[in-house]
């Protein structure tokens, strides 16, 4: 049933690349390619019911003509409707072909944003129906996905249903026992539903059975990694060596209680009798890097070589130019790093490979470029992934089969509760750095509505002409349909016509190419851009000192943890660091959320307080986390699903541990499929 998208009607090579674009290339990706949010048709409002800011349906009929305005490169059409109880001017933009439909005395459904222009409330661009059309899609939910230019919802919607239509149904993967017990839909019923929903107590039953299998295929994958770690013997004999003790005494600042704890249960890791699986949990500025540094310095002092794996290239180099600079003041010979990323010329890669291979480089620092088939450890003892999540099961997985399974150290400044950590890394022993450096100044944070922003405009632009730089984070890339949220496009020129033009301002989000998005965070931590208006990108990003003020906009669609995460990108330095939370839409249950972030800057205190206030999550808003591998699954507002799916692999794994039963045949295939090679190389 796994087709290639060109097998489907109305696919040619032009549709298939722009699906491309977005990650589908079968049918099952298609399938599994979730709206972002649903549009619900409900009965219309009469006219005189309407307020400012909804979107909303009236039945109302044509009373005027058709007036065409001309403004810049806009061609703006306006009439005037009306229904028993009032009457509403309504608009077009670019829309010319309407004016052989809109005729007087015609009667529609008009469905569109109310604004208000000129004092007056206004219907905005809505969609037209007959009557007779509305009436079919009324009280359903239409589904709204993620788009690349060129790519219309209607060709999605239209697609999934070819697929839905010509596919068989998928064979049930989970044994009826358990899809019982946790009161769970089934896999066809609930592919279906997410896409189109008759109701919302539907689609709840839909997402709960997709987000438990994300979750359950997730631990499973998990739980055999650990055990091929648990079973694999320590072949690195590495003892304890003087060089790391004379860094942590020459070190400008002293190191914390919790980064000494920390880094004692690391070298005895290290030194142990089994391999090393364990996950550094520590909130931005803990301290986690040094911890790193030291131990890739002291694997490459027993001979062995060490590799540092990063997100981003600018934070590959970041980490790349800090170690050197410590093996420069520290007086370090013993190690010899390269940086290996994706930009490096390929004769530069040639030589970097070589020096791997031969041993020469014995820290090797990069970017998913260390897991290439090409790059070849000549003896690779030591893994460290910074911010796990990004990385996920199958890449760590790929490098821990290179030679002798290595030790593995993961980097992680996501702040989750112990409780969710211990399920989401079991095959990990879990350390926490739980304080800050004495140096550091606190983060002065203020939650404000959107009625501040002159004030914060006036309070950034002051602390630019200190020298300082600020992030505005806005939650979308560009203006879409259905969502009333900021978008980084619009926003950078609106802060251009606020700033003088000495202020250089930049944006940054995901759908740039590598390439610029590296040009633009460097020039950003070289000081010069004074604010990057940019999506969440900048979660995990590089370290800019200088960077003083984080304005949050519409701090409401995001989650604690997230908002925590990110407010993490300032306070880096010496100079005091300020974050503006600005709530779009308020509300006291979001009022309450966005005061515990005001009242402390402790993660793991927030992720547990964000756990306690969880509701049924916010489907149609921006997620909570985004952590890991899952699409729909979120581990703050599904905790309990993800408690649920922890307790269901576990049961399985203790009856059947090779899932070789009948019952767990196709269980076994699904998460073949889902681990592809990765499980293969291990022989399951």
């Amino acid at each position: 049933m796994n087709r290639p998208l060109r097998a489907l009607k109305g696919v040619g090579e032009k549709t298939e690349k722009l699906f491309e674009k977005l990650g589908v290339f079968t049918t099952e990706d298609l399938l599994h390619y979730y709206p972002r949010n649903y549009e619900a048709y409900e009965e219309p409002e009469k006219i005189s019911e309407l307020q400012e800011g909804e979107i909303i349906s009236i039945r109302a009929t044509v009373v005027s003509g058709i007036y065409v305005n001309k403004i810049r490169n806009l061609q703006v059409i306006t009439v005037t409707v009306a229904d028993e109880t009032g009457r509403i001017s309504v608009a077009w933009f670019n829309t010319p072909y309407l004016k052989n439909t809109l005729k007087k005395g015609s009667l529609f459904v008009l469905r569109g944003r109310i604004v208000r222009k000129q004092g007056k409330l206004q219907m905005e661009h809505p969609e037209i129906f007959t009557p007779a059309a509305y009436e079919e899609i009324i009280h359903s939910m239409q589904p709204i996905y993620g788009l690349t230019s060129g790519l219309s919802n209607k060709t999605i919607v239209k697609l999934v249903h070819q697929v839905l239509e010509e596919d068989p149904l998928r064979m049930e993967f989970l044994p009826e026992n358990l899809r019982e017990r946790y009161h769970l839909a089934d896999d066809n019923f609930a592919v279906e539903t997410i896409h189109f929903p008759p109701n919302m107590e539907k689609l709840l039953m839909a997402r709960k059975r997709l987000v438990f299998d994300e979750f359950l295929l997730f631990i499973l994958a998990v739980q055999l990694l650990k055990e091929k770690t648990e079973t694999a013997p320590n072949t690195f004999s590495m003892k304890p060596v003087w060089v790391t003790e004379e860094i942590i005494e020459k070190l400008p600042y002293s190191l914390t209680n919790a980064q000494l704890r920390v880094w004692h249960e690391i070298e005895r890791d290290l030194s142990g009798h089994r391999l090393m699986s364990r996950l550094v949990q520590g909130d931005v500025g803990s301290g986690k890097t040094i911890l790193a540094f030291l131990s890739m310095i002291m694997t490459a002092e027993n001979g062995y070589q060490a590799a540092l794996m990063v997100p981003t290239e600018v934070l590959a180099k970041q980490h790349y130019e800090g170690f050197l600079e410590l093996l420069e003041k520290q007086g370090i010979m013993s190690c010899h790093p390269v940086l290996l990323t994706g930009s490096c010329t390929a004769k530069e890669k040639r030589e970097i490979y070589a020096k791997i291979a031969s041993g020469e480089a014995n820290i090797i620092i990069g970017t998913h470029a260390l897991i290439q088939e090409k790059v070849s450890y000549h003896h690779l003892a030591l893994v460290i992934t910074d911010e796990q999540h990004r990385f996920g099961v199958k890449q760590r997985e790929s490098l821990t089969t290179r030679g002798n399974c290595p030790h593995v150290l993961v980097m992680s400044a996501t702040p989750i509760p112990r409780t969710l950590a211990i399920i989401l890394y079991g095959d990990l022993d879990i350390s926490i750095v739980d304080e800050l450096p004495a140096a550091r100044l606190p983060i002065k944070n203020c939650v404000v509505d959107t009625s501040y922003r002159p004030k914060a405009y006036s309070f950034m632009e002051r602390q630019i002409r200190e020298g300082r730089q600020v992030y505005v984070i806005c939650p979308m890339v560009e203006e879409s349909e259905g969502m009333e949220a900021e978008n980084v496009m619009d926003y950078a020129e609106k802060l251009k016509q606020v700033f003088p033009d000495s202020v250089k301002i930049e944006i940054l989000h995901g759908k740039m190419k590598p390439k610029e998005k590296n040009r633009v965070m460097e020039e950003f931590s070289e000081g010069k851009i004074q604010i990057l208006v940019s999506t969440t990108v900048v979660e995990v990003g590089v370290n800019v000192p200088n960077a003083t003020v984080m304005m949050v906009e519409n701090a409401e669609r995001f989650g604690l943890a997230q908002l925590h995460q990110l407010r993490g990108r300032v306070g880096r330095g010496k100079h005091q660091s300020y974050c503006i939370f600005m709530q779009g839409k308020a509300g006291k249950e979001t009022s309450r959320r966005l005061e515990i972030l005001n009242q402390s800057n402790d993660g793991f205190y927030i992720a547990g307080e964000d756990l306690k206030l969880r509701g049924p999550g916010d489907l149609f808003g921006i997620r909570q986390s985004g952590l890991l591998e899952f699409k729909l699954g979120d581990i703050y507002n599904d905790a309990d699903i993800l408690k649920a799916s922890s307790e269901a692999a576990g049961e399985i794994l203790s009856i059947d541990a090779g899932l070789s039963l009948p019952q767990n045949i196709q269980l076994k295939e699904r998460l073949l499929s889902y681990m592809r090679e990765d499980l293969e190389n291990m022989g399951l």
